[in-house]
């Protein structure tokens, strides 16, 4: 069983980034549940998902200590890293998380800026996000994360969002 927290802040897009990446392990023939909390804003307030992958069926339905940690902004890293295993993948944005979490394996991705830079908007970094978390934990293939983003997004977007994902995932070395 995998764990899996993705927090932000609202507006960043991590609950529909909790979405897709539960969709994709269903695809993939595994068990999962997301979830999903968030303050009353709607853009600016925590924010969290949480999803857990498994290859049987799950019984309890709330991360207890996640294996894997996306923070967009340091008051998530500060606030949902608390019950962090000794091991768990924290992944964060490097611009926006100055002062990441103590953890072993700590991946830096600048996960806004290359939405900017890249797409011209920081509203594809949720997706660039999973990329990163895909390539660095390998909790989905690609190509199942391609699939569910493909299902997920307005047509209008599909191309930004297809480059959003190569850009995350290629982020990782």
């Amino acid at each position: 069983m995998i764990e899996i927290r993705l927090s932000g802040s609202g507006g960043q897009g991590v609950i529909t980034a909790g979405i897709i990446l539960a969709e994709a392990a269903i695809t993939e023939g595994k068990e999962a549940i997301q979830s999903q909390s968030y303050g009353p804003e709607a853009r600016g307030g925590a924010s969290k998902a949480e999803v857990i992958i498994s290859e049987k069926f799950i019984y309890h339905p709330h991360i207890i200590k996640p294996d894997i940690l996306l923070a967009m902004t340091q008051q998530a890293a500060e606030k949902y890293s608390k019950e962090n295993k000794e091991n768990t993948i924290v992944i964060v944005d490097e611009d926006l998380v100055p002062e990441p979490p103590k953890c072993s394996h700590l991946v830096k991705v600048p996960i806004t800026r290359l939405a900017k830079e890249k797409l011209g908007k920081d509203l594809f970094a949720n997706i660039v996000a999973l990329g990163a978390i895909v390539k660095a934990t390998k909790v989905v293939s690609f190509e199942t994360i391609q699939k569910a983003v493909a299902h997920r997004v307005p047509p209008a977007f599909l191309e930004k969002n297809m480059e959003a994902l190569r850009l995350g995932y290629e982020a990782i070395k």
